[in-house]
Formats: C-alpha cells, structure tokens, sequence
C-alpha cells in the first residue's frame, strides 16, 4: 500500500474558509494576546536562569573557557530582560520576586 503525500495547505489557501469568532471567543483571544509576553519573559528568565546555573558550576571548577564565559553574560542578559518585562507588567511574583 502506497502513501499518498499531500502539500499541507497555507492560510492563504483557504482564506474565509471560517466562521468569524464569536464576541466571548474574541474577548478571551484579547485577553491571552496580553498574556503572552508575560508567559514568554517567565519562560526565557526560567530557561535563562538554568542555563546560567550550569554554567556558573562550570566558572567555579575551573574548566570555563571563553566562549563559555560569554554565554553565561548572554544568559544573565537575557534574565535581566525578562525581569525588566515582568517587573514593568507588575508580576515578579511569578519568577519568585516581590511584585
């Protein structure tokens, strides 16, 4: 038995192929579209956090090498970028901070 392989359709492909949402739908989509930098700022300081963790072990056996040293600076960037974004929306709570 063969496989047939289709071309996935674009967004383009079936434009107005849907209903208009309805006003609740519309309403809760808001409300998770200015929701979505805060889940991404805890996601990028979390991801950001452990990834410095390891790295600072490295820093302390000895064994760091340059490279390694400028990623663990690109990881605290990224941390202070988030907790900037977080504390400007007021929810430092969620990285475990005063809000």
């Amino acid at each position: 038995m063969a496989t047939e392989i289709v071309q996935a359709p674009t967004s383009a492909d079936h434009a107005g192929d849907t209903a208009p949402l309805p006003a609740a739908a519309l309403s809760a989509l808001a409300r998770l579209h200015a929701a979505f930098p805060i889940v991404q700022a805890v996601t990028v300081y979390e991801t950001a956090a452990v990834h410095a963790a390891q790295l600072a072990s490295l820093a302390e056996s000895g064994r760091m090498s340059d490279l390694d040293a400028d990623d663990l600076a690109h990881a605290e960037e990224l941390k202070d970028g988030a907790r900037d974004t977080l504390a400007a929306a007021g929810r430092l709570d969620l990285i475990g901070g005063a809000s």
